[in-house]
């Protein structure tokens, strides 16, 4: 042991001393060399320079006083920008997907138990139907290459490219990535409607507004904004569809809840709404947190680029606006309801959360912390209100989706207007989120909306395909319209 000790000593003093004796080598050869010349007697005669040496100089500059030279960003750094932004895309495209679970669950929580086969197959189908019909006509429609009547109606055209014969750097999209993210939009549009029209609308009838909607009615108006076009070019601005999905839906619910007529045993002979509570609140509640979660990807993935510092801080400051503007919304619907109804309203305070959602989805990339809280606050007062109002008017929508996606909607428009902070050269050929184009598009919209579908309910309503039997309807469509049930025990 004291053997292996001294070893290892010593060992440790060589290394010790290695350097030290590196240094004298180098230090007497140094010596050496600047003293050689001093033991001559003559002084050699000082050659003039070679031209060969005179171009090794001026090829060889100082490297203390060369310019730095600066170098491009490398072709492997674009192409992971671009991997990255794509796949960022897709995960929030998964997440708005993920939407229609939600909305599934609100849906049939908040309706008879009845009906929940009913509900649970038409959200199926807006996913199914929706996609494929946006593939072959939508998303052309939506973004079109060329216009048939300019800046109105697009060309149509089929699919999105499958090879990408452009750029692919930072900001530059695959265009299969593009269409999946602008397709489960369009899903989410056409599924707001299920809820307004649950418990008497035949499933053939909603499967031929779901497709009309999908292909035609949301594409349409998505290009006046989105497509650019006449919105667009007017200044109009929804980050990510306040107006264009939600409040399309929201307006669309509307028509189809006029056209139906209210359930059976809503209102009383003297008009006053009678309660039809849901069969399930927790489903209902676990509907809105996944909703909650998906706008996630609804509004943050809007954004579209998030490879750089000042993308990725919008993105986050998307998301921290979205979460704020829910709270709020959830907040204030509880704090009316409660003086309204004596009691604190669970469903209402489930709505408040959807309306403040609703409601900073066309601004939250440009308002402020506080105003994103302002316009959830107001928005879930306005869920409240409007939901009394329906029921005033004996318009039967047994979910909220008018209040939510509707009129949030319009709120989302217009608040974009007093509260957005863009700046004035946000675009180079018109003033972003003027008052005056978000009025306009906030009004233009919701009734081509309304109108487009209010005539197509009454010419399912004329050929019979709107509205099942009073007898059918007692039932209860899962057995009536789909031999099923949800719940067999």
């Amino acid at each position: 042991m004291i053997k292996n000790c001294a070893f290892i000593a010593l060992l440790f003093g060589s290394l010790l001393l290695l350097p030290t004796s590196t240094m004298s080598l180098t230090s007497s050869s140094t010596a050496y060399a600047q003293e050689e010349p001093a033991a001559e007697t003559e002084t050699p005669a000082e050659e003039p320079p070679t031209e060969e040496a005179e171009e090794a100089t001026e090829e060889e500059p100082d490297p203390a006083t060369a310019p730095i030279e600066v170098k491009e960003p490398s072709a492997d750094l674009g192409q992971f920008q671009y991997a990255f932004d794509n796949f960022v895309l897709f995960i929030c495209a998964v997440l708005v997907f993920l939407m229609q679970a939600g909305f599934a669950m609100v849906e049939s929580g908040f309706n008879s138990a009845k009906n929940s086969v009913n509900i649970l197959f038409k959200n199926s189908m807006d996913v199914c139907v929706g996609v494929l019909l946006y593939w072959f006509i939508g998303y052309n429609l939506m973004y079109p290459g060329d216009w048939a009547v300019d800046k109105w109606l697009g060309v149509p055209a089929v699919g999105a490219p499958e090879v990408n014969n452009l750029k692919s750097g930072p900001g530059d999209l695959f265009p299969q990535a593009d269409f999946l993210f602008q397709a489960v939009f369009a899903a989410t549009a056409a599924t707001i409607v299920s809820g307004a029209v649950a418990g008497r609308m035949k499933f053939v009838g909603y499967m031929v507004y779901s497709a009309v909607l999908t292909a035609f009615i949301y594409p349409i108006s998505g290009s006046w904004k989105w497509g650019a076009g006449w919105l667009y070019d007017m200044g109009f601005y929804d980050f990510a569809g306040s107006i264009v999905v939600h409040a399309v839906g929201g307006f669309a619910g509307l028509a189809g809840a006029i056209v139906l007529g209210p359930r059976l045993g809503k209102y009383s002979a003297d008009g006053k709404p009678q309660p039809m509570p849901g069969h399930s609140l927790p489903l209902a509640a676990l509907g809105v947190f996944i909703l909650w979660f998906g706008w996630y990807g609804f509004n943050p993935g809007s954004q579209l680029v998030f490879s750089n510092k000042a993308n990725i801080d919008t993105t986050m400051i998307v998301a921290v606006n979205t979460t704020l503007s829910a709270a709020a919304g959830g907040v204030a619907a509880t704090i009316l309801s409660w003086i309204l109804f004596s009691k604190p309203d669970l469903s209402m305070a489930l709505n408040g959360i959807l309306a403040g959602l609703v409601g900073i989805t066309a601004n939250c990339d440009g308002v402020s912390n506080p105003s994103a809280m302002i316009i959830g606050a107001v928005a879930g007062i306005i869920v409240v209100l409007a939901i009394i109002a329906l029921d005033k008017l004996r318009i039967d929508d047994p979910v909220g989706a008018f209040p939510v996606h509707g009129a949030c909607g319009v709120w989302g428009g217009i608040a974009t207007g007093i509260f957005g902070t863009y700046a004035p050269d946000f675009y180079e050929h018109a003033q972003a989120a003027n008052m005056k184009a978000q009025i306009i598009g906030s009004i233009v919209i919701p009734l081509y909306a309304f109108f487009a579908m209010l005539i197509l309910f009454f010419i399912l309503k004329g050929v019979g395909l709107l509205r099942v039997t009073p007898e059918e309807e007692e039932k209860g469509l899962d057995i009536s319209e789909h031999g099923m049930s949800a719940y067999t025990h």
